[in-house]
């Protein structure tokens, strides 16, 4: 117990998180926004037209290929993070993926 007036516990950096979901989830919105933050007409286009699978299909499978090797096949598989990612980030909050 710290002593009155001692520092008070702070909470845990969410950067140096040992929890996976935390990695994962900051992992595909890391990827997802690389994608946004270079190619941001193609983003405009596809979503004034409704056509960002169609337009990002190349990056999305590249990102997903970089996402499953860094947190596993198995764990991306259970989880929805990459998906949720592309619709906050990418579709900028609709749900289109």
């Amino acid at each position: 117990m710290p002593a009155p007036g001692g520092p008070a516990k702070r909470a845990p950096n969410p950067f140096l998180a040992n929890d996976p979901n935390q990695k994962a989830k900051r992992l595909a919105r890391a990827l997802v926004s690389d994608m946004v933050a270079y190619l941001p007409q193609k983003r405009e286009e596809g979503i004034k037209n409704n056509t960002l699978k169609q337009l990002f299909r190349e990056e999305i499978k590249k990102s997903y290929e970089e996402y499953v090797d860094q947190i596993g096949k198995e764990f991306a598989d259970g989880t929805t993070h990459f998906q949720d990612a592309l619709n906050d980030v990418l579709a900028g909050g609709k749900k289109i993926f």
